[in-house]
């Protein structure tokens, strides 16, 4: 732990104005008597964070989480360690000003009470801290590590589930998602006696390492007779990852690939090439042993870790040559192809990686050891590991099965270029003939040729130098192995030329390098180590494989969302932000008692996308023999001449329909019970073709201001694409003709008095520059997208209901796409519709303001004798 100051709410004080901030400035309390409290409050600053708090001695220790907990043992967050806050925050809610540090809203997500595994001092003291909760969210055991190297401005730790009753994958349950309000707004009973979205998982996913073989271990392990061998799943080399489905990450260890055989509880310790290394590594041998398993295939990789805590590839190299104790080398293990009798090998990574930490949290031991992964963006990920000198991060399939090959499901993902080349020849160091001065460098092609790829002449000590020579001097020929001969001049530096001495292609030497040259040649390379654990056979050159966004690896999972199944759930529907069939789902469940007012009792259409936004999309306004769970068919003598007319009411049915590919809902103006009267009115404000954003939100400022001069309250809502939508409510007392030949006035006046805004009529040319008022949505039969409804576009952007003073800090009418619709409706402390639902507005005066005539069942307007003030 950083050294503490005399109070450890000085960092906390220093940090605040309170004469501009209403954070409480408290002060250190008493230790507590009572069971220590915890809160977790989500924070709205620059970046959308959680902040996790334990009370203890007085204060809250805090971290700051950027995604929030997981109930999910394998979703590793990262949790910034900041300053000690007062008890008295645990309780606040509100908006910290602008310029103001920690600047935004924060609500408090979760609060309950903790207990500490053991002495929660002496655990923070050595970076590792067990924990219970009993929250209205969070619940069971939980654990946060330290991951600091010392130096860093912000202490880095990691929050994690443990695994329990309680635990589950994130793919069934993502907590922050479902429940993603304030509990002070929204209290909740405890996770334990809520329904089975949060209550403890089924008996078959509580799979632990000391399950008896009598059972499976986890779900899909077959019984199976341990194989006398295992080829490991490798890797591929990739530029990037694709943007279906889950990974996870691991650090790519600057190490040796092993494999771990116990068969009658003896273990064996293999090479990726099925070379038996026991003899070399005893003591590792000897704590594999201690695992106590019987029969299993482990798969890690060992390493020698430096003074500063990294894997040093040297460093193994000399243990394993005996220069250095081999008491030093630890064995990572990432996964668990066999265990106790069953064959895990189709069994998804993250099962058998859940049961591989329970076994290694229970027995592992200082040099057998769990590989951590974490769940993060690529990029980051990548960049923290070229930040620590890291070769590269391996990107995992979270629901791939374990092939011995090489597969799409294992990507490696390099800071910078580095492989193995074959040996094929050296120069003496032109001060010293006993060392290397250079190697001369080749690879296989895809026919088992071998080709020169240039040469390395930096990376060894004066040691290593003259140890490679005496172990090349063995192998001297006396012509290129090349079958092409030597390579041509200009090829290598001059002074190698006419030096070379040639060797049989034997060695395997490991080389980083910046790149390769139009014509198959390495530039500026630099030499790691000789590796002993790949045949020169094999050796060719890797290619990286670039994936595009929405790549060609599909999962076909399924999840449950309350009582609907999901099907297809990880595929993209949107290239473009990689929002899944999942993401629209869960939204759709989230926003329900918001948007179920909206529909609920409107006959609604559909918008279907089976192939994503980029695909064919199909409008759909009736039954026509796709029978939707929870959608309801209206009777068919509403609109007669016509199939039944649908509707959507609970929550059932909008997930129903999102299972069914639907993407947008449309509604009527008028309930069904009232069919052929309409109960509100819509503007929708269309912008044309080089029409700026600004204009659009002056638009929807005038067309309200013209409706108050006609005595009309509206509301306003974006639309989820370009534009927004202005709502009227209206007393249903006028039939569609009458209300769209009114709609239509208001825009011609709009139109009419400012003509270098508004149009009234529809087409692209008559708009550029300008704002369509379109009226015809006021029609019978006529359809508008409804509040909180995603659009099928680009974006999956949302058609938000907003307060007409929140519209100055509006930036596109797809402020929000579905994966931030939820949360920004989290810390709205208000409805800004709360007036609209009961209000039903007469349109007499309106009509005779705007010298409006209808005339039976008609109307006629004179828009240009209207006894206005606007605008």
């Amino acid at each position: 732990m950083p050294a503490r100051e005399a109070d450890p709410l000085a960092r906390y004080w220093a940090k605040r104005d309170f004469s501009k901030t209403s954070e409480p400035r408290g002060q250190r309390a008493e230790a507590a008597a009572q069971a220590l409290s915890f809160v977790i409050q989500k924070h709205a600053a620059t970046r959308l964070h959680y902040d996790f708090r334990l009370e203890l001695d007085g204060v809250l220790l805090s971290w700051a989480v950027p995604k929030g907990p997981s109930y999910d043992p394998t979703d590793k967050r990262m949790a910034i360690h900041v300053e000690d806050h007062p008890l008295s925050y645990a309780s606040f809610e509100g908006t910290i000003p602008p310029k103001q540090y920690g600047a935004g809203t924060i609500i408090v997500w979760d609060r309950g009470s903790w207990e500490p595994v053991g002495d929660p001092r002496e655990g923070l003291a050595k970076g590792k801290l067990v924990f219970h909760l009993h929250g209205q969210k969070m619940a069971g055991l939980w654990e946060l590590v330290k991951i600091a190297k010392g130096g860093e401005r912000q202490e880095p730790w990691i929050l994690f589930k443990k695994r329990d009753a309680f635990a589950r994958p994130r793919s069934e349950y993502d907590v922050v998602s479902a429940l993603p309000d304030s509990v002070i707004a929204k209290p909740l009973r405890p996770p334990a006696e809520r329904g089975p979205e949060t209550s403890p998982p089924a008996k078959a996913r509580r799979a632990t390492a000391r399950k008896s073989t009598a059972e499976a271990p986890v779900p899909g392990a077959v019984k199976a007779a341990l194989p006398a061998r295992l080829a490991p799943q490798l890797a591929t080399l990739a530029t990037g990852v694709p943007a279906s489905g889950r990974w996870l990450y691991e650090i790519k260890f600057d190490g040796y690939r092993l494999l771990a055989r116990i068969d009658g509880g003896k273990p064996a310790l293999i090479t990726r090439n099925g070379h038996d290394w026991s003899s070399k590594m005893p003591d590792l041998v000897r704590e594999v042993g201690e695992l106590g398993l019987k029969s299993a295939w482990l798969d890690g990789e060992i390493v020698v870790l430096g003074s500063d805590g990294l894997p040093s590839f040297n460093a193994l190299q000399n243990a394993l040559e005996s220069r250095v104790a081999k008491a030093d080398i630890v064995y990572f293990l990432f996964d668990l192809p066999f265990f106790e009798g069953y064959d895990l090998r189709g069994v998804e990574l993250v099962a058998r990686r859940q049961l591989l930490q329970a076994l290694l949290d229970e027995r592992g031991s200082e040099h057998v050891r769990y590989s951590a992964d974490f769940d993060a963006d690529p990029a980051s990920i990548l960049d923290s590991a070229a930040r620590m000198n890291l070769e590269g991060v391996i990107a995992k399939r979270c629901d791939a099965p374990y092939s011995s090959r090489r597969t799409d499901t294992w990507l490696k993902l390099k800071c910078r270029l580095r492989q193995e080349f074959v040996v094929c020849g050296y120069v003496e160091n032109s001060e010293d003939r006993n060392r290397v001065g250079s190697l001369l460098l080749g690879v296989h092609d895809g026919h088992g040729t071998l080709l020169s790829v240039g040469s390395v002449g930096t990376g060894w000590s004066v040691e290593e130098a003259q140890h490679m020579k005496q172990k090349l001097a063995r192998l001297e020929r006396p012509h290129p192995p090349f079958p092409a001969g030597a390579p041509e001049a200009g090829r290598w530096s001059r002074r190698t030329l006419g030096s070379e001495k040639w060797v049989e292609p034997r060695l395997v030497a490991e080389v980083e390098f910046a790149a390769w040259t139009p014509d198959g040649q390495i530039r500026h390379a630099s030499f790691i180590s000789l590796r002993s654990d790949k045949p020169a056979a094999t050796v060719m050159r890797e290619s990286a494989r670039p994936f595009a966004a929405g790549g060609p690896i599909r999962a076909p999972g399924k999840t449950v969302i309350g009582d609907i199944q999901v099907s297809n759930a990880d595929r993209v529907i949107d290239p473009s932000t990689g929002l899944t069939k999942l993401d629209l789902a869960r939204y759709y469940a989230s926003v329900a008692e918001w948007m179920l007012p909206h529909v609920a009792g409107r006959p609604c259409s559909f918008v279907r996308g089976p192939d994503g936004v980029g695909g064919q999309l199909f409008f759909q306004k009736h039954g026509e023999k796709i029978g939707i769970p929870g959608v309801r068919e209206l009777d068919p003598a509403l609109w007669p001449g016509h199939q039944a007319l649908l509707e959507v009411a609970t929550a059932q049915a909008l997930l129903g329909a999102a299972q069914m590919n639907v993407i947008e809902f449309h509604t009527w103006n008028s309930k069904a019970r009232t069919i052929d009267r309409p109960d509100r009115m819509v503007f929708d404000l269309d912008p044309g073709e080089g029409t700026a954003w600004p204009q659009v939100q002056e638009a929807a400022l005038l067309v309200r201001t013209l409706l108050t001069e006609l005595g009309l309250e509206a509301w306003v809502k974006t639309s989820g694409g370009k534009g927004m939508h202005v709502v009227v409510p209206i007393a249903a007392r006028y039939d569609y003709d009458t209300v769209k030949a009114f709609s239509l006035a208001v825009a011609q006046h709009l139109a009419l008095v400012i003509p270098s805004r508004f149009v009234a009529r529809s087409g692209a040319a008559n708009r550029v520059g300008k704002l369509f008022v379109d009226y015809l949505r006021n029609g019978h039969g006529a359809t508008t997208v409804a509040a909180f409804s995603a659009r099928a576009r680009p974006g999956l952007g949302v058609s938000m209901p907003v307060a007409w003073e929140d519209i100055p800090k509006l930036k596109s009418g797809a402020q929000w796409n579905i994966g931030t619709a939820r949360e920004h409706l989290s810390f709205q402390t208000s409805d800004p519709w709360t007036g609209y639902w009961k209000c039903r507005q007469p349109l007499a005066a309106a009509m005779k303001l705007l010298d409006f005539r209808p005339k039976a069942g008609r109307a006629a307007a004179s828009p240009t004798n209207a006894n206005l003030s606007f605008p």
